[in-house]
C-alpha cells in the first residue's frame, strides 16, 4: 500500500511493486507481538520506542485481557512476542505470561537484561525460567566500550550479570531447552555485518571472557525513525544513511519480512503491521482498528501492508527482522 513515512528516500511502495505488483500482503499470523508500553529502564539512543525512566506509557488490565481473550480464539497464533520498552515492567506482563503458556503458546520476552536489577524483578529470571520463556536479551556488542556508550555507564556488566545469571538457570544450555538468543544492532549509520560471522566471534569472546552460553545472535538493522533518526539528522547524517540503505535494498529479503506473518498490538490495543509502523502512528493497512473491532486474529489475513520509506531498514542488505537477519 501507499507509501507512509516522510523521509530522504524513493517511494517504497513503487520500487516493491516493480516486485510484487499486489504490494506486501500478510498471510495468516503465527506471531501476536505485543507493544505492553514506553516505560523502561534504559534510554538508548538507537531506540525507536523513544522508551525510557520517565515514559508513564504501559497496557493496563483490560487491553491484557483481551489479548488473552483473542488468543483462545486464534489457534493459528502460535507466539506471543512481548516488546517495549521493558516489558518485564508492565504491571500485566506475567499475567500475559501466564495467560499464554496456559494456552499453549510459546512466549517470547525481548529483554534488555539490566531490568533484572529494578526493584520487584529480582525474581523475574526464575518466573521466566519456570514458565519456559524464550528470552531475546539486548547486547549491542561483546566489549564494554560499544555497549556502555550506545546503552549507558555501567549496562555491560550488568548485562554480562544477567546472562550469567540466565545461564545459570539452565538457559543455552545442553538439553534443558531454555532458549537464550542475543541481539546486535549497529552502533551508528551502517548496516551490521555478517550475521554468522558475527554470531562465532560472540560465542568465543563470551564464553573465553565470561563463560557465558547463549543459543542464537541475530544482527538488527537501525530503523531510520523516532530517536535514531533524529540522532542521524542532528549529525547531517540521515539523508546519507537513507541512501545506504536504499542503494542496498535487497528484493531476497521480501519472502521473509516479518510483516508477513506478524501482528503488532499496542500498549492501548490498536493494531499495526509491525513495531516500527506503531511507532509512527500508521495503522494495520492504513486502517484504524483495535482488539476489540475483531472476534479473532486470523480474520487480520489476507491483507495489504502498510509500507513507509522506514521499510528499507527492513530489506537492506541481508534484511532485518525480529527475527534476525533474512538472507545469507
Amino acid at each position: 500500500m501507499r507509501d507512509a513515512s516522510p523521509l530522504p528516500a524513493p517511494d517504497f511502495d513503487a520500487r516493491l511493486r516493480e516486485i510484487e505488483p499486489r504490494g506486501l500482503r500478510r498471510s495468516p499470523p503465527t506471531t501476536l507481538q505485543v507493544n505492553v508500553g514506553r516505560r523502561c529502564d534504559l534510554a538508548c539512543h538507537h531506540c525507536h520506542v523513544e522508551a525510557g525512566p520517565k515514559r508513564s506509557e504501559v497496557m493496563g488490565e483490560r487491553v491484557v485481557e483481551r489479548i488473552l481473550q483473542l488468543l483462545e480464539r486464534s489457534p493459528g497464533i502460535t507466539t506471543l512476542d512481548l516488546t517495549g520498552g521493558a516489558p518485564e515492567l508492565c504491571p500485566g506482563f506475567r499475567t500475559l505470561v501466564r495467560g499464554a503458556r496456559a494456552l499453549g503458546r510459546q512466549v517470547v520476552d525481548r529483554c534488555n537484561l539490566t531490568v533484572f536489577y529494578q526493584p520487584g524483578q529480582q525474581d523475574t529470571p526464575d518466573f521466566l525460567a519456570v514458565q519456559r520463556v524464550k528470552v531475546v536479551a539486548s547486547l549491542p556488542c561483546h566489549s564494554q566500550q560499544n555497549v556502555d556508550q550506545q546503552r549507558g555507564h555501567g549496562v555491560y556488566t550488568r548485562s554480562i550479570e544477567a546472562l550469567q545469571w540466565l545461564n545459570a538457570l539452565g538457559y543455552a544450555q545442553p538439553g534443558i531447552g531454555l532458549e537464550l538468543d542475543l541481539v546486535y544492532n549497529p552502533l551508528g549509520a551502517s548496516l551490521p555485518p555478517d550475521q554468522a560471522q558475527l554470531q562465532a566471534e560472540y560465542r568465543e569472546a563470551l564464553f573465553r571472557e565470561h563463560g557465558i552460553r547463549f543459543d542464537q545472535l541475530r544482527t538488527l538493522t537501525n530503523m531510520p525513525i523516532k530517536r535514531f533518526a533524529h540522532s542521524l539528522a542532528r549529525d547531517g547524517e540521515l539523508e546519507s544513511y537513507m541512501g545506504l540503505l536504499v542503494n542496498h535494498f535487497n528484493p531476497a529479503t521480501l519472502p521473509g519480512l516479518m510483516c508477513r506473518e506478524l501482528v503488532s498490538v499496542s500498549w492501548q490495543g490498536d493494531l499495526y503491521d509491525c513495531d516500527f509502523n506503531q511507532m509512527l502512528e500508521i495503522p494495520l493497512g492504513f486502517r484504524p482498528r483495535n482488539l476489540w473491532d475483531i472476534e479473532d486474529l486470523s480474520s487480520l489475513a489476507p491483507a495489504s501492508i502498510a509500507t513507509g520509506g522506514h521499510c528499507f531498514g527492513c530489506t537492506a542488505g541481508a534484511g532485518s527482522s525480529c527475527g534476525g537477519a533474512l538472507t545469507r
